[in-house]
């Protein structure tokens, strides 16, 4: 299952969510503000995520910056305590299902939470008469269109 961590008035949130709802793609909103996150689920996100901390939090928000934060120097227990305290220091939207981990709307990369055999119909259905050849049918090309080549 598809999970996307939202806040109201994020417009790359409402881009991730139309993009699933277009290709069909059941997920889960999770608005960070609505919906308090435990520690354990904050702990998981920083362990899906490559570069940690880095990742999910933008150190230009409000709060780090009007404080004189420093998140790098925290344990990691203080961390999950300061984004309990303070969820608008996340980065958004969040999206991530059992093998994908993705921080942002990237129209290239949010591909990889089609599945994989789904994926595989669209790339071996597609042929020179197909309307999105030159977006699904030549190697490498990824459009908003159609859906990408992977194997």
């Amino acid at each position: 299952m598809i999970v996307v961590y939202t806040s109201p008035g994020c417009a790359s949130c409402r881009k991730v969510k139309q993009w699933l709802k277009d290709r069909n793609l059941p997920f889960t909103e999770k608005n960070i503000f609505k919906t308090l996150l435990d520690e354990e689920e904050i702990r998981y996100l920083l362990m899906r995520s490559e570069n940690g901390t880095d990742d999910l939090i933008s150190k230009r928000s409000k709060v780090i910056s009007e404080n004189n934060i420093d998140v790098d120097s925290m344990s990691l227990n203080e961390v999950i305590r300061f984004i309990r305290e303070n969820p608008s220091v996340l980065k958004r939207p969040i999206i991530l299902n059992e093998k994908s981990f993705q921080v942002g709307y990237d129209s290239e990369e949010i591909g990889v939470f089609i599945p994989q055999e789904l994926r595989r119909i669209a790339y071996s259905s597609c042929s020179a008469t197909c309307p999105n050849y030159l977006g699904c049918g030549t190697a490498g090309e990824k459009t908003d269109d159609c859906i990408q080549k992977t194997n």
